[in-house]
């Protein structure tokens, strides 16, 4: 059974990248099961530091990424919306190009927090890093 509430193809997430930091960093959802959404993020001009290799900041915009797409797709987005209250990384490995692959995999799905790991790979399926955010669930104002 499917924790996602809210069943999103990568195609319909791709398209709300459209015009934000997704697009502007190359972004792209690449799957979704049962219970995670993995998304790629070249390794470019756009996401390398001075010393041309992966900014761990990027790393983090694709680890809060998939995180706050996981946890919307887990609550009534009608009457509820989420948003991150913490998040950590610890950068593991450098990568000088490619692409790195996120997948986030829920670690607690509560009614007001949710917890998700996510782990960032690079195309060799070596861990690059490893972060973990907390998002609040608020209900809306009606």
């Amino acid at each position: 059974m499917s924790v996602f509430k809210l069943q999103l193809t990568p195609e319909q997430l791709n398209k709300m990248s459209n015009g934000n930091m997704l697009e502007h960093l190359g972004i792209q959802f690449t799957s979704v099961s049962e219970d995670s959404i993995k998304a790629k993020m070249p390794v470019d001009h756009r996401t390398q530091q001075p010393y041309g290799i992966l900014h761990g900041g990027a790393s983090v915009v694709l680890a809060e990424t998939l995180g706050s797409v996981a946890a919307s797709c887990c609550i009534d987005n009608n009457s509820q919306s989420c948003v991150g209250l913490e998040i950590n990384a610890n950068h593991i490995k450098s990568v000088r190009s490619g692409f790195v692959i996120g997948k986030v995999s829920p670690i607690h799905i509560g009614k007001k927090t949710h917890v998700w790991e996510i782990r960032i790979t690079n195309e060799a399926n070596e861990l690059v890093c490893i972060s973990r955010i907390t998002m609040a669930i608020l209900d809306k104002k009606q």
